[in-house]
């Protein structure tokens, strides 16, 4: 019988997290484990578009003491994005002068390309702080994203 290699402390803690995440869901099957996997690529897709519209405005929604611009939000788009675990509807935000266009998510993109998803998954996977995904998008994207958004 093999032995169990050993696990840092920080690998342990995060396959507590993904027995405890797998547990909640009701993961049943690797379909429900698909799912869940659209359902987080999904919720990335938009909360990332929203920061972006944040910080291109100046300001966060329902901040309008803060607001020092002649643009605005104006609603949400809906859009199908193609992943690698099937189709997700989501909602990409839109600015008043249409000058918006994600970095994460473009205008006329239609597919979130593998290694993205594996990005995105990995942040979720590996149970990160908010402030540490913060850092990883920044690094990622270039992006400037505070812990409300997350």
């Amino acid at each position: 019988m093999g032995k169990r290699r050993n696990r840092s402390p920080e690998e342990e803690a995060r396959r507590e997290k993904i027995r405890e995440l797998l547990q909640k869901s009701n993961i049943s099957s690797m379909a429900d484990i698909q799912e869940l996997f659209k359902e987080t690529i999904a919720e990335f897709m938009e909360n990332g578009p929203d920061a972006e519209l944040d910080e291109e405005l100046g300001y966060s929604r329902y901040d309008y003491k803060n607001k020092n611009t002649d643009n605005s939000r104006n609603g949400h788009s809906s859009k199908t994005l193609k992943t690698s675990f099937g189709e997700v509807d989501i909602d990409v935000p839109r600015d008043r002068k249409g000058e918006f266009d994600p970095t994460i998510l473009k205008k006329n993109q239609t597919s979130v390309i593998q290694d993205a998803e594996e990005k995105i998954l990995s942040m979720y996977a590996k149970g990160m702080t908010t402030s540490y995904i913060e850092t990883h998008i920044r690094d990622i994207y270039g992006l400037e994203v505070s812990d409300m958004h997350l």
